[in-house]
């Protein structure tokens, strides 16, 4: 799957007004960088903690931006942040509700979030202990057909 079928959610305005720290979010995305499959589109990765996207408190971790007075859309990462950048002191957002997509790197800027991982080191685990077992059964049969 490509992950066309996609739901889309509805989108929404925010207009944040610019703070002593700028806008209060991180992006990432774009034509250079993907972050999701197939999607040139800029995503929000982090909201600042008191950042004027936090005190609204509408814009969440991984909403896609659609429009920020200029499409968004086939912008490279860097164009991207200089819109925002020089974007002025209010700004209106139309995003797009987060929603389970097929990404292409973490969903934080820490890295992590693929909940793959674990289950993969839980198979290794118990079919680790199933070749330990079958292994000591083989080891130790003779011994256990002796008759006193």
């Amino acid at each position: 799957m490509n992950g066309s079928t996609r739901s889309v959610s509805p989108a929404v305005d925010i207009r944040l007004k610019r703070g002593p720290s700028g806008l209060g979010f991180n992006i990432v995305g774009g034509m250079d960088q993907q972050y999701v499959v197939n999607d040139n589109g800029i995503y929000v990765c982090k909201i600042k903690e008191n950042g004027a996207a936090a005190l609204d408190g509408r814009l969440e971790e991984g909403d896609k931006i659609l429009i920020n007075g200029n499409k968004l859309e086939d912008q490279t990462h860097g164009a991207a942040v200089d819109l925002f950048r020089t974007a002025g002191e209010d700004i209106l957002l139309c995003i797009q509700k987060k929603h389970p997509p097929h990404r292409n790197g973490p969903s934080s800027p820490e890295g992590g979030g693929d909940s793959s991982v674990p289950r993969l080191g839980l198979l290794v685990g118990v079919l680790g202990a199933a070749a330990l077992l079958a292994l000591l059964y083989v080891r130790f049969q003779p011994q256990l057909r002796r008759h006193f």
